[in-house]
């Protein structure tokens, strides 16, 4: 929901971005089968009640059809997600990274694939255009789980424990699926500020704060 969100909202911007997908496991000790649901997952990890779980989870589904997104916590099947980010890696470097990731996740949210097992897994990447013999060769592999690793390890050392997390040329943050104009502001916001410090840094002496510039004193 944050991803589509800031894909709204850099609609709306004129300013050229580039966008970078990274790994994330919120449970990197999950088994890839387990024989509960998120309502169960989120009770135990949160201490909430089954009921209280579900009503979480409905006010987000609202949220994201308020987005276009068609949210499905019912049938919703959990597994490790180690080797889906593994072959997002795969997909980055034939150039299909936003694909396979946009494909992997309406797989996960609508469509209560299993994307912890590979079958699954070499469907969808050959429906996004990869090829059927290479991902079998690369998932039956540990490649790419070095890189995998090197994001999350990057990810602990900005201190980053949840997600969606938005890192923005590596200085500004914006965290949670916050409303596309909330987006909007904070990109136009970052946009100035990184004007006014390209000033700075280029007049050599012109002093920047959040409320405003002035030239420094003699």
């Amino acid at each position: 929901m944050g991803k589509r969100r800031l894909e709204d909202a850099l609609k709306k911007i004129e300013h050229p971005t580039k966008v970078v997908y990274r790994c994330f496991e919120l449970d990197p000790s999950m088994p890839r089968d387990v024989d509960y649901n998120i309502y169960e997952k989120l009770s135990q990890k949160y201490g909430m009640s089954i009921e209280q779980a579900k009503s979480n989870c409905r006010n987000m589904e609202k949220s994201a059809k308020e987005s276009g997104l068609d949210f499905r916590f019912d049938t919703m099947v959990l597994t490790n997600t180690f080797d889906a980010h593994r072959l997002a890696m795969f997909a980055k470097d034939n150039d299909l990274m936003q694909a396979m990731t946009e494909r992997l996740l309406r797989a996960f949210y609508t469509e209560s694939k299993h994307i912890g097992e590979h079958q699954t897994l070499i469907e969808l990447a050959v429906e996004v255009g990869l090829n059927r013999d290479q991902v079998t060769e690369m998932l039956s592999s540990n490649a790419y789980s070095d890189a995998v690793r090197a994001d999350e390890q990057e990810a602990s050392q900005y201190g980053i424990r949840s997600i969606p997390y938005f890192l923005i040329n590596k200085k500004y943050a914006i965290t949670g699926a916050q409303p596309t104009e909330t987006f909007v502001q904070s990109l136009h916001q970052i946009i100035e500020q990184d004007r006014l410090n390209q000033i700075e840094s280029e007049d050599g002496g012109l002093n920047c704060d959040e409320s405003g510039c002035e030239l420094p004193k003699k």
